[in-house]
């Protein structure tokens, strides 16, 4: 991702697109010194000799203790869990991408998103989340956090001024992801961060409202939710930045002041990024990312409108049909890096059935056909990557969410899961039409 020019002298790399740089990254990193290479060299040493016992005191004082300017020194490496060149270098090119100061990266998206509350609430505090929420994400709040007497408020937050009706003066983060998975509502950023920012005016620094959002199912390459006011981005390495279903991880991104203590919570919890993953996220991910999101967005599209027209699918989810309820919404900040509407990847519809469990045995059967019959569609619990994946929410990802919780969190027992690959869309349609004559 980083390189020089065969002078060594820098080049003036702002008059680049977001798609060369992904290729390119930053044109010199201080991260390593590899400039005869094409492509970072992977490390492999978890451990790194050092020249004498000063030297390794340096090391350990600097470790996050970034410096006020935000420019770090040439890095001394001592221990994997400490610092190491892949993981540096990619998160250097992420935090570009996703237009923070700084970004940490992690083992996996589970990990990043921990850490961050870790850093963000302390026992007392409270969080105001969307109620749609990633299974493990829902798990995290109303199983664990209750133990260490973290308050997490599920409110809908679709409609912005709902995050009133639960605020208390013990509020430190309100929590969304945009799409939300799996139903992939659409919460207006920008009117979340007015509300927030009228809030925060009454309150000391300390107690100023964080805005986080997982990025995860726009990825970067489709919304950019620093630029549209969020405090925090994160975003799950292993799915469309990862792009090919090899490495797991994931990211945070925000402001600079907040990455020693991200550092230190990764150094002590432990969930640092493998980085040979780190390695193959530059080296194969990112180069890749907008070629291979805009052809899942093409093809998402034309499955959607597909899928809308078929009188066996009770409802379409997907930003980018006109009649799709948060339609207007999606259109305002899910944005390329060119200024193009970009709706993502994925798709949420559900089968019609008599009731909730006519359709959801039809959806089980359409998906059971789909495992065995369907070249072009694979049922695994992923996203972003190279292959049509299909999922049931109801009985899979989300089967940790209570069951009389799953209407009033608009998650459908008959409803599926589908994230575009790169297979031909025709293919894909033919597929689908194949398992919907079934159900």
């Amino acid at each position: 991702m980083n390189t020089q020019n065969k002078n060594n002298n820098t080049v003036d790399d702002t008059k680049y697109s977001m798609e060369t740089h992904l290729i390119y990254g930053k044109n010199v990193t201080k991260k390593w010194d590899y400039s005869h290479h094409v492509l970072p060299p992977i490390s492999s040493s978890i451990i790194y000799r050092l020249d004498s016992v000063e030297r390794g005191a340096e090391g350990f004082i600097e470790f996050a203790n970034s410096p006020i300017t935000g420019e770090d020194p040439m890095p001394i490496y001592i221990y994997d869990r400490l610092g190491e060149p892949n993981k540096d270098i990619l998160e250097e090119n992420l935090a570009y991408t996703e237009r923070g100061e700084m970004a940490v990266t992690f083992a996996t998206g589970m990990g990043a998103i921990s850490a961050l509350m870790g850093i963000l609430t302390k026992s007392g505090d409270e969080i105001i989340a969307h109620h749609t929420l990633y299974g493990c994400t829902y798990s995290l709040f109303t199983s664990w956090y209750p133990r260490y007497n973290i308050k997490v408020n599920l409110v809908d937050l679709t409609d912005s001024k709902n995050i009133l009706t639960v605020l208390s003066e013990k509020t430190k983060v309100v929590y969304f992801e945009t799409p939300s998975n799996p139903n992939l509502d659409i919460i207006d950023i920008v009117s979340l961060r007015e509300i927030v920012d009228k809030i925060n005016e009454q309150r000391p620094e300390a107690d100023k409202i964080k805005i986080v959002v997982d990025n995860t199912f726009a990825t970067p390459f489709c919304q950019r939710p620093i630029e549209l006011g969020a405090n925090f981005s994160i975003d799950s390495l292993t799915k469309g930045l990862g792009g090919f279903g090899t490495d797991m991880g994931g990211v945070v991104i925000g402001k600079m002041k907040y990455r020693d203590m991200l550092l230190l919570f990764r150094k002590d919890f432990g969930a640092v990024l493998n980085n040979k993953s780190a390695w193959n996220v530059i080296t194969y991910g990112l180069p890749t990312l907008s070629i291979r999101i805009q052809k899942q967005i093409q093809s998402a599209q034309k499955i959607a409108e597909y899928l809308n027209n078929q009188n066996k699918v009770e409802f379409v989810n997907y930003p980018g049909l006109s009649n799709y309820k948060y339609y207007e919404t999606a259109k305002k900040q899910m944005i390329d890096f060119n200024g193009n509407f970009s709706p993502g990847s994925l798709i949420y519809f559900v089968l019609k059935g008599k009731n909730a469990i006519e359709s959801k045995e039809n959806a089980k059967k359409f998906m059971n056909y789909a495992a065995k019959n369907a070249y072009t569609m694979t049922l695994a619990v992923s996203l972003g990557h190279t292959r049509t994946l299909i999922e049931h929410p109801a009985s899979m990802t989300h089967s940790m969410v209570p069951i009389d919780k799953l209407s009033e969190y608009k998650i459908d027992p008959g409803g599926i899961r589908l994230a575009a690959g790169l297979e031909n869309v025709d293919d894909i349609i033919s597929d689908l039409d194949k398992c919907l004559n079934i159900v």
